[in-house]
């Protein structure tokens, strides 16, 4: 049974998601400090996660995040690549600070460090891939969350999300319920509606396929670009062969002024002429 109300229990949809994201599915390897989060174990030696109690951890650290007053405060870290990019939406949400990628030595204690900074709570994806800010944040007494697989060691960890921490969909998934059970604690989601943001968004993508759907927009816009200049410039080109065809009459309208040019040549020949008298005289 489930220590907190039924309105916080997870849904049959929430079960599913966890489910097809394997995120009770842990390593061969278990610490002796989870076992207590173990359900059983697979005749391949795969140990296998009480969804149950990762649901209440998750709860929890959602609680624990909510009791900071100022979300900024709140710092998630991941090292691992599968995690970058949820915890920079779960910040863009959520509004805590993101440390994705390598952790600056220092940052928790060193005041001289330029990224020094002192937050009063810190998420981790992976308690052995981020042991540089856990430890850290022993040494300043700071509170440490994190998703933590069978094998993770939970030494200056005080509250662990027990779950699959190593595959993308699992991390994404973890984070997405996290963000959205924090935003529901603070009221700004209602529980009876699903978020509007896509599980999806906090998925890791792998570089090469982002690349070859740029690669994919771009030739789609090369090909209907030809297109669309043709038929802006056949447009242009219809309308100056309409002028040209209007300058035609122009040009027959000056034709009386080749006849006064005609009158002057007469005279001028006429001149001419009086001038050969006048030089036949001479």
């Amino acid at each position: 049974m489930s220590k907190f109300p039924a309105i916080l229990n997870p849904t049959a949809e929430d079960v599913q998601m966890l489910l097809a994201a394997q995120a009770h599915l842990g390593t061969k390897n278990c610490d002796k400090q989870m076992e207590q989060y173990v359900w059983k174990r697979r005749t391949d030696g795969i140990h296998v996660l009480n969804i149950m109690k990762t649901w209440e951890k998750l709860l929890l650290a959602a609680r624990i995040i909510v009791a900071i007053e100022n979300p900024a405060d709140v710092t998630v870290i991941s090292a691992r690549p599968y995690g970058h990019r949820a915890v920079l939406k779960y910040a863009a949400n959520t509004g805590a600070t993101a440390v994705a990628g390598r952790f600056t030595p220092g940052t928790f204690t060193n005041y001289i460090t330029k990224a020094f900074r002192e937050p009063r709570l810190i998420v981790v994806t992976d308690p052995a891939t981020d042991h540089q800010p856990v430890r850290e944040a022993s040494y300043v007494n700071i509170p440490v969350i994190a998703l933590c697989d069978t094998e993770s060691p939970l030494r200056h960890i005080d509250v662990a999300i027990p779950c699959n921490n190593r595959g993308k969909h699992s991390i994404g998934l973890m984070w997405w319920l996290l963000a959205r059970e924090v935003l529901r604690l603070r009221g700004t989601l209602n529980r009876a509606q699903p978020w509007s943001l896509m599980v999806d968004m906090f998925f890791y993508r792998d570089p090469e396929e982002q690349e070859k759907d740029r690669a994919a927009d771009e030739v789609k816009e090369i090909e209907a670009a030809p297109a669309k200049e043709y038929a802006g410039a056949t447009g242009d080109w219809g309308a100056p062969e309409e002028e040209w065809g209007t300058s035609a009459p122009e040009a027959t309208a000056a034709a009386p002024a080749g006849d006064s040019w005609g009158a002057p040549a007469a005279t001028e020949t006429g001149n001419w002429g009086d001038s050969a008298e006048g030089g036949a005289a001479w």
